[in-house]
C-alpha cells in the first residue's frame, strides 16, 4: 500500500476562479479563503515523491511558490519543494562543492540556520520592548495589562 501525504501549497499571488477549477480537475484542493494557500493529499512512496510529483501535475496550472509537507518526518523535519533560477542553482551548487555537501544539504543547513537566526532576533526584540516597558512601569502594571490584553486577543477571532 502507497502512503499518502499532505501537501500545503504556497501560491505567489491569489488564483483565479478559473486556475482553481482547472486544478481541481487534476488533483483535489482544499483553498483558504484568500486562495493564497491550498491544501492537497498526494499519493506516494515517501514525501519527497509526493512534493515532485504535484509539483510536476500543478506547476503549469497555478502560480507555485512553495510547496511544503503539512506533517514533519520521522526526524521532525518539514520537506520543502522550491522552484529555483539558474543562476541560483548554481550558486547553490557551487557553495556545496567547496564544502564537500551535496546541493540540498547544504541549502537544508542554511534555511534551518537562517529559522533559527530569525527567531533568536524575534526573542532579542521582544525582549528589548518588554524592557523598554519595564523601565517606565511596574511589574504589577505591566502583568495585569499583558494578561487581559493576550486574554482579549485569544478570545477575539484571528484574521
Amino acid at each position: 500500500m502507497t502512503p499518502h501525504h499532505a501537501i500545503e501549497i504556497t501560491l505567489t499571488r491569489p488564483a483565479t476562479a478559473a486556475e482553481l477549477h482547472r486544478a481541481r480537475r487534476t488533483v483535489a484542493l482544499a483553498a483558504n479563503a484568500e486562495r493564497t494557500r491550498l491544501m492537497a493529499v498526494q499519493q506516494a512512496r515517501s514525501p519527497g515523491h509526493a512534493l515532485h510529483r504535484l509539483r510536476l501535475q500543478l506547476d503549469t496550472l497555478l502560480p507555485i511558490d512553495v510547496l511544503t509537507t503539512h506533517y514533519p518526518d520521522h526526524r521532525g523535519q518539514v520537506r520543502l519543494n522550491v522552484t529555483l533560477s539558474r543562476a541560483t542553482s548554481t550558486a547553490i551548487r557551487r557553495a556545496a562543492a567547496t564544502r564537500g555537501q551535496r546541493p540540498q544539504d547544504f541549502l537544508g543547513q542554511r534555511v534551518t540556520a537562517a529559522v533559527a537566526r530569525h527567531e533568536r532576533e524575534r526573542a532579542q526584540r521582544l525582549t528589548a520592548q518588554l524592557e523598554e516597558l519595564l523601565a517606565h512601569h511596574t511589574t504589577e502594571e505591566v502583568l495585569p495589562c499583558t494578561a487581559s490584553t493576550l486574554l482579549a486577543h485569544r478570545l477575539t477571532p484571528g484574521p
